[in-house]
């Protein structure tokens, strides 16, 4: 009898023991769960960030539906595809460079209009810079959703613009891949002209409406001439980027006739019969002279920067004058 009890003594103990190990079990598991969902939503948080005129706007954690206009070239690059693009003239001009990326996206005008703006539902609209938003216009857009200004000025650094929105958008990793690669490419590209052309300069002119207009030394697509591909800079390019107050200056056809470009990159929104192109002063200038001309239209990328539009320039670059 006295065994009998000692063993059911014994069995209800272990029993205990067992009981209270699956409890601490359960609890282990209740508890890793809960941090693995807790780290998850601290993973997925809104970010508060400051932009460039000082505004804090909450952030959603993984933006779905943004609006960057003439900001495409970026998001593009950094995998991300806006539910709408910049446009003119009621959506017949866009950027007609990224169009294999972006020919199913719905346009917007350019002036992004409230209505129209507040239409996409967007969780994110990005402003290229703060004249964007002048006057009470920032307070608008922000009410239809959080609104963030990449920059103060229309004329950035093409590069911070990138790392900028790779960071609003959760995409800094992407940004510097990007970033690295262009580097690359740039470094390669200005490997083969400095063999081939070794220290001769280059400028790249706009043709538009009868008008011409000559590149700045620093911005858009000088900034890759000059920057990025190391050639010579003319010292009418010089001359006319100390005062320039856009990407592109106006240059008188007697001023180009000056230029003293060993390559001369045409951008031709005018065509085949335009009046300039056939006057004298023009055929005059060393670098048509010599044969050392390079025409695009204006569907191409040279009146844009971004990564993707400057890889297109260096690509055309390379094509152009490495022999």
């Amino acid at each position: 009898m006295k065994n009998r009890n000692m063993k059911s003594i014994l069995f209800f103990c272990l029993l205990l023991v067992f009981t209270v190990l699956a409890a601490c079990g359960n609890n282990n598991s209740q508890e890793d769960n809960d941090n693995t969902e807790n780290g998850s939503s601290e993973e997925a948080k809104d970010r508060t960030l400051t932009d460039a005129i000082g505004n804090e706007v909450t952030v959603p954690a993984e933006p779905k539906s943004i609006i960057g206009s003439y900001l495409e070239d970026d998001l593009v690059a950094l995998g991300v595809t806006p539910v709408a693009q910049w446009s003119i003239r009621e959506g017949e001009g866009v950027q007609n460079y990224l169009q294999e990326y972006l020919k199913d996206v719905p346009t917007i005008d350019s002036t992004l209009p409230y209505e129209a703006v507040s239409s996409f539902t967007p969780d994110l609209v990005l402003m290229s810079s703060a004249s964007a938003v002048e006057g009470a216009k920032y307070d608008q857009y922000a009410k239809i959703a959080p609104t963030y200004v990449v920059a103060k000025e229309n004329n950035n650094d093409w590069r911070t613009r990138l790392q900028t929105i790779g960071e609003v958008v959760g995409k800094e990793e992407e940004a510097e891949k990007v970033l690295s690669d262009y580097n690359q490419k740039a470094e390669e590209a200005k490997t083969k002209i400095q063999e081939s052309i070794k220290d001769e300069s280059a400028a790249a002119i706009w043709l538009v409406s009868n008008k011409l207009f000559i590149v700045g030394e620093n911005v858009s697509s000088g900034a890759v001439l000059y920057g990025d591909l190391g050639l010579n800079v003319p010292e009418v390019v010089k001359e006319i980027s100390a005062t320039a107050t856009g990407n592109w200056s106006a240059i008188s056809l007697e001023k180009l006739a000056q230029l003293d470009a060993d390559h001369l990159f045409l951008i031709n929104s005018d065509g085949e019969g335009a009046e300039v192109l056939n006057d004298s002063l023009w055929s005059n200038i060393p670098a048509v002279k010599n044969g050392n001309i390079y025409e695009y239209g204006p569907d191409t990328s040279w009146l844009y920067s971004g990564p993707i539009a400057n890889t297109q320039i260096i690509d055309d670059v390379v094509e152009s004058i490495v022999k």
